[in-house]
């Protein structure tokens, strides 16, 4: 088994050792499981999908507009602070 070396806060230390006695297992089996639920939970979510990815069929759909509303702030004129 590899071994892993981490910094945490003084709570989280006493958090850790609390639970530890509560499971009746050492903290490096709790941290263990902790990681494996963590890589699971991400797993089963599935790739990660961009907004990009979902809405790509979207981008560039629009025409007639200004090419980009950050160049220029008086497209925003009329919204936000009344």
């Amino acid at each position: 088994m590899n071994t892993l070396t981490l910094k945490i806060s003084a709570d989280q230390e006493q958090a850790l050792l609390q639970m530890s006695k509560q499971a009746h297992l050492s903290k490096s089996e709790l941290v263990r499981r902790a990681i494996a639920a963590y890589i699971g939970q991400r797993n089963a979510a599935g790739p990660f999908v961009s907004a990009l990815d979902r809405a790509g069929d979207l981008v560039g759909c629009f025409s007639g507009g200004p090419p980009d509303l950050s160049s220029n702030p008086r497209h925003l004129d009329g919204f936000g602070a009344v």
